[in-house]
């Protein structure tokens, strides 16, 4: 992992489907985020503690069904960590319910799979000014 520049926003993308998980980071790079990727809501968590204070991303992007831990008991012990639960979150979910899940999960936004991108840069645009400001 290497340390994101101070004016460069970091996202952590969480999502145990590979493909999607690249194509994500492929176009939030392209876009000018720093990314890293976790591949279920365990190893997100472990990321995230293993990251210095300045390092922490300033975003999470989260899938709600995944194996190993999924994004309900992924948030559970990310807002029970000091540390770690004043990043926001963004869910990313195939889930019909997706909307009414993020209020549950206390999440900022809410994208549905497929993503459409110019909604997906859109709305990462949105949540990481508001999380800088």
């Amino acid at each position: 992992m290497s340390a994101a520049s101070p004016n460069k926003t970091k996202i952590l993308i969480v999502e145990d489907e590979a493909d999607i998980r690249e194509l994500m980071q492929e176009l939030l790079e392209i876009e000018g985020y720093s990314v890293d990727a976790a591949c279920d809501g365990q190893d997100g968590l472990d990321r995230l503690r293993a990251y210095a204070d300045l390092d922490m991303p300033n975003l999470i992007l989260l899938d709600i069904m995944m194996p190993v831990k999924d994004g309900f008991a992924f948030r559970v012990e990310q807002e029970s960590d000091p540390r770690l639960a004043p990043i926001p979150v963004v869910v990313v979910s195939a889930d019909a319910h997706v909307e009414e899940k993020r209020i549950r999960m206390g999440a900022r936004a809410a994208l549905r799979k497929p993503v459409d991108y110019d909604r997906f840069l859109t709305v990462l645009a949105q949540e990481t000014s508001q999380s800088r400001g």
